[in-house]
């Protein structure tokens, strides 16, 4: 046996979508097979930190992860049902064809995802569900994502288990009915685990490496069982295109640099190449979708040479599209900056002015702090060095992440 305990975390969080996907598959019961992976994963935590990985580790964790469902499915808190359950489950458990196999060269990662999008649950539910199950990202994390409280959100997922029960979700393929909305619904999962990733909601560091790569190797895998598909296409070139700028984000002390700072020789080339011919690829094939409109705005800041090169008009342009096809509130921020930079601040400020009147961007939960950020930023450029400061404060106040708000605070004081 070997490992550190960086190691032992990296291995847990790659195997536990892949011993979830055994359970299920061969058991049902979501909800029951979700809490068994967990204590199969806190004894791993436990017992590979002293003992060393075992030789097979996924192996290892399903072995687990049988025992305990069992003895989840016995409790006494379980219904009589579940309880003559555990006894069959147990009797498969020394059938052959039944076993635990290591499942060494199967992923279930991406069933997984498509059995968290079961049509039983609301859009919300989905996402909500495959953010814990598959891309392992906290419930407070989740809540941030999504601008709700962490046990609000606690109790969606949790009800989201339930009726995954009670519909009887198995681990099979989704029809050709449903699949449709199920892959769109995956989509915005993905899209949300590299969000998070990219800019962490919370912590010391500006970005979840883990987050991001994992959002990018499960749409490299919807991409390859979907090529045909032109917003999966571009869902993963604007990952790609987005990722490129990874490098330069931040500086030697972990200050975050902004895009029109950055040094864009650390922009990664190979990144750029794969996700611009990506979305070259698929631009215009069939109707343009919002993914591959965000992909073609990526796209134009990576091909820039130079910030000052960077075709802000065209970019304007690309999200009024849309915003007019997703009009939320981030998307209508976005737009805010892209006038600016495309006509000056002082329009900004008035087309942002606007959409709070109308939206109230302030007010959002996804938008409020950024769009507090945005303002300062635009007060600056228009010479209100003070009103600026005082803007820049009331953002570094409402996030968690702690390069951010350094930077924020750090530019506050810049001005006064």
């Amino acid at each position: 046996m070997t490992g550190r305990t960086g190691d032992v975390e990296h291995l847990l969080r790659t195997e536990a979508p892949q011993v979830l996907g055994a359970l299920v598959r061969r058991f049902g019961h979501f909800d029951v097979a979700e809490d068994a992976v967990q204590e199969a994963l806190l004894a791993a935590s436990r017992t590979w930190a002293a003992d060393g990985v075992p030789d097979n580790p996924r192996s290892w964790l399903i072995r687990i992860g049988y025992r305990r469902m069992v003895d989840l499915l016995r409790s006494e808190q379980a219904r009589r049902r579940r309880e003559q359950e555990a006894g069959m489950t147990e009797l498969a458990m020394h059938e052959p064809a039944r076993q635990a196999h290591p499942l060494q060269e199967t992923d279930d990662s991406l069933a997984l995802l498509l059995l968290c999008c079961h049509p039983a649950l609301s859009a919300t539910s989905q996402v909500a569900l495959t953010l814990r199950a598959v891309g392992g990202l906290t419930t407070a994390e989740i809540a941030h994502a999504y601008g709700m409280t962490e046990p609000t959100m606690g109790t969606r997922i949790s009800r989201a288990k339930q009726q995954l029960a009670r519909a009887g979700a198995r681990f099979t393929p989704p029809t050709g009915a449903d699949r449709g909305d199920r892959v769109t619904a995956v989509m915005q999962v993905l899209y949300l685990i590299f969000n998070e990733g990219y800019t962490a909601s919370t912590g010391d560091e500006l970005a979840r490496v883990d987050l991001t790569s994992e959002a990018i190797r499960l749409t490299r895998m919807l991409r390859d069982s979907l090529p045909d598909d032109p917003e999966v296409a571009g869902l993963l070139a604007l990952m790609l295109l987005t990722d490129s700028r990874r490098a330069a984000r931040t500086g030697g002390d972990d200050e975050l640099v902004p895009l029109d700072e950055q040094d864009r020789t650390q922009w990664d080339p190979d990144l750029i190449r794969e996700g611009t011919e990506l979305i070259d690829s698929v631009w215009g094939r069939r109707e343009v979708g919002p993914y591959q409109l965000q992909a073609a705005i990526a796209a134009v800041h990576a091909t820039a040479a130079t910030s000052e090169q960077t075709d802000w008009p065209q970019i304007a342009a690309l999200y009024l599209w849309l915003e007019r096809l997703s009009p939320t509130a981030p998307v209508r921020l976005s737009r805010v900056v892209a006038v600016a930079k495309a006509y000056g601040p002082v329009r900004g400020l008035a087309l942002l002015d606007d959409l709070n009147r109308r939206y109230r961007l302030d007010q959002e939960a996804l938008t409020r702090q950024r769009e507090r950020a945005v303002r300062a930023h635009l007060l600056h450029m228009t010479g209100d060095a003070a009103g600026a400061a005082r803007v820049y404060r009331e953002a570094a106040a409402l996030t968690g992440n702690q390069v951010e708000q350094r930077y924020l605070l750090d530019r506050a004081d810049r001005l006064g």
